[in-house]
């Protein structure tokens, strides 16, 4: 019985071990301020992004943003996607906490998709009119 219990912890030690999937640290100052934005709750089941100052300081600013590559269609090649502070590995959408910072990508020309990390450099627009489209954009944005 207990040769069994030690096989059955051995297995399991060494599965949680191949399920932690480690990537490169995304966060810059840039990603840090688009992490300042956060929701507010202006009537019930109501939410109302908020942008704090320094956030708003660099709304229609040229910046860059390392990150990775999230795919909106199907494809090789894209001109529009999600570049997103973690790997499309670590899935963006699950796991605890919040959605980690995305912002859609809209490319001058075609970047073909990779796994590993790219820098985008392209002008930040903030979406603060409250309808359902992404909340921040890269716009006429470039591989670095």
């Amino acid at each position: 019985m207990r040769m069994a219990l030690l096989w059955v912890l051995l297995f399991v030690s060494f599965g949680a071990k191949a399920q932690v999937q480690v990537h490169a640290d995304m966060r810059t100052a840039n990603w840090n301020l688009i992490g300042l934005k956060f929701d507010k709750q202006v009537k019930p089941l109501v939410w109302q992004a908020v942008f704090p100052p320094a956030l708003k300081a660099i709304n229609h600013k040229v910046i860059e943003l390392p990150g990775y590559i999230i795919p909106t269609r199907v494809g090789n090649s894209f001109t529009e996607f999600m570049l997103s502070i973690v790997p499309i590995a670590s899935c963006p959408y699950c796991g605890t906490g919040d959605i980690p910072s995305m912002v859609e990508v809209k490319m001058l020309k075609p970047i073909k998709w990779t796994d590993a990390p790219v820098l985008i450099k392209g002008k930040l627009e903030i979406n603060d009119s409250g309808d359902s489209r992404s909340t921040f954009f890269l716009l006429d944005a470039v591989h670095k």
